[in-house]
């Protein structure tokens, strides 16, 4: 089947950059929003205005979802009007939000039960890999739904990564948030020795941003955070949500992951200070960074 009209639903920080490049690309997209003030701006370009998930879902070929923690997935999918229940049979489901691999695999089965094919395909790179159409997207489900998907992956990403059966895009997704947890935290920490130790703390960056102590978290996000700029590119709230996602599914499989355990502490210490709406550089004001 040749996919040509898309349902977005959740139209925020990445949401909206992602279906303006599916709209750029020819497709013809409908969105939802809770919110529509997120959404004028898709409008304004031609997207279609819908008033609910499952409306929203309705005589599309694809339905993408990018929302905020796992329980509105929940609810997109599986509840009243919702997208299961409003699809048409051999539609393309395709979870986009970071959420829980175990969820990917209800909504595949369900999905299955239906005739549509399900996709969990989370998605790496922030606000500037969506701006930009550079994103990496992890997929889980049937491959032939990856291969079908291809040319609508395409034009929000670059990096295209088959993972495996339903749930295999959010066990990667993990994999990433925990490795960002340790690479965030050993960024903020050290810039707290250099404060606390008299260091000029642009002078540290220069310093070590550009050695093997350098990353993308040192760079592109603690940076900003030493800049004074706070702004998100991703809600701490939101990596939050992701780090608690590895920590539950991580006692599920048997590993231990104390340092993830540690920085999603840190992390729940400032969402308590109100810090939630902020970028994942405030993380810097838990090590007593105030630049």
């Amino acid at each position: 089947m040749s996919i040509k009209k898309i349902g977005f639903i959740g139209t925020g920080i990445m949401g909206a950059a992602m279906a303006g490049h599916l709209l750029a690309a020819g497709f013809e997209v409908s969105v939802y929003n809770r919110t529509k003030a997120k959404a004028e701006g898709l409008i304004e370009k031609g997207a279609r205005w819908c008033g609910s998930p499952g409306e929203c879902a309705r005589g599309q070929d694809a339905v993408i979802t990018i929302v905020g923690y796992p329980k509105d997935v929940e609810e997109v999918y599986l509840g009243k009007d919702g997208i299961l229940s409003s699809a048409g049979e051999g539609a393309y489901v395709i979870d986009m939000t970071t959420s829980s691999p175990i969820l990917a695999e209800r909504i595949f089965t369900a999905a299955k039960q239906k005739g549509i094919h399900a996709v969990d395909a989370p998605v790496t790179g922030g606000d500037v890999g969506a701006k930009n159409a550079t994103l990496s997207i992890l997929v889980g489900g049937e491959e032939s739904s990856f291969e079908a998907l291809k040319p609508v992956f395409s034009a929000m990403g670059k990096n295209l990564v088959y993972m495996g059966s339903a749930g295999a895009g959010q066990k990667a997704k993990a994999c990433n948030q925990i490795a960002i947890a340790g690479a965030l935290a050993g960024a903020c920490e050290a810039y707290a020795y250099a404060q606390a130790s008299g260091l000029d703390l642009e002078k540290t960056f220069q310093a070590i941003s550009a050695g093997a102590a350098g990353s993308f978290q040192m760079s592109n996000v603690v940076h900003r955070g030493l800049d004074g700029d706070f702004e998100p590119g991703f809600m701490l709230k939101h990596f939050g949500k992701d780090l608690a996602i590895g920590t539950e599914t991580s006692a599920a499989y048997g590993a231990a992951l104390p340092v993830l355990g540690q920085v999603l502490s840190e992390v729940r210490q400032m969402e308590r200070q109100g810090k939630g709406d902020k970028g994942t550089q405030a993380l810097l004001w838990y090590y007593g960074l105030d630049k």
